[in-house]
């Protein structure tokens, strides 16, 4: 289970943590709870989950979310809730009903994380004005996120659009004879960038669109961050194996290669992550 410490937002004076656990947002129980028992944090925790109403909401959240959630677990948890010998803890929740909205780990970045729904919950039983402020920094930081994800994109395209020009430079020197029309030269063109498409995203620019005949542009339009960084590079790399006189189906197999592990270094290295 990889968690990953993505920002901390502050409210009210108290810094909370939030996590990317995944590919979910997930907000620090622990911080929250220290807002209302600094010292007593884990206290604050189980003595919400003692609660009726608690575990209602739990068990429907991982209901509607989690495939592998344990009714008959859940059942056991709810009958008992309320009573004065009731005790549970977030890792006895999570190990019994193989629960997913719930994340309890030691170390360095330990404590108790949840699905910011469930994290949402918690914070209005803390304080309900709590909540509202946790809220509001929870989507300014989103809002920040989704800024400089769409800045990158942008930015990636624009430097996939200016390796296009050296890729289709090298294609032009190497594999266009000059007695050639404009519409022969354009197929090789074509042929060319889907060596690059097949590559990256194992289709063609028309395989693309019969599958996704309700979608406008081309599927470089709907690239990921990392596809149109790996997608630039590729292009670079294709032109100078073009250079090199490499025959199409061996630049096919090194550019699939390059890209399969440039897109995994780029998917799964906790530096990378960070920036996002």
């Amino acid at each position: 289970m990889d968690r990953l410490r993505k920002a901390t937002i502050t409210v009210k004076g108290t810094d909370i943590a939030v996590m990317a656990h995944e590919k979910q947002d997930y907000i620090s129980l622990t911080d929250i709870a220290k807002h209302k028992e600094p010292d007593r944090s884990d206290h604050v925790i189980q003595n919400w989950l003692r609660n009726r109403n608690t575990i209602e909401y739990l068990g429907i959240w991982e209901s509607l979310n989690n495939p592998v959630f344990k009714p008959l677990e859940f059942e056991g948890f709810r009958n008992r809730s309320g009573l004065n010998s009731f005790v549970l803890t977030p890792r006895q929740w999570i190990e019994t009903t193989q629960a997913i909205g719930l994340v309890s780990k030691a170390g360095r970045y330990g404590g108790t994380f949840a699905h910011k729904d469930i994290a949402f919950e918690f914070a209005s039983w803390v304080s309900v004005e709590f909540k509202l402020f946790l809220i509001k920094e929870f989507q300014r930081l989103k809002e920040d996120e989704n800024s400089r994800l769409s800045l990158a994109w942008d930015l990636n395209r624009t430097l996939s659009k200016l390796n296009y020009h050296i890729h289709t430079d090298a294609i032009q020197a190497h594999l266009i004879p000059p007695e050639v029309t404009s519409a022969q030269a354009a197929i090789t063109y074509a042929n060319e960038a889907d060596v690059l498409n097949i590559a990256l995203f194992g289709n063609t620019a028309r395989g693309w669109r019969e599958a996704n005949p309700g979608q406008k542009g081309n599927m470089r339009d709907y690239a990921t961050v990392e596809q149109l960084l790996v997608l630039a590079n590729l292009e670079g790399m294709n032109a100078e194996f073009i250079h090199m006189g490499l025959l199409q189906g061996e630049r096919l197999k090194r550019l699939n290669e390059i890209a399969i592990r440039q897109m995994r270094v780029l998917t799964t290295s906790p530096n990378i992550k960070m920036l996002k």
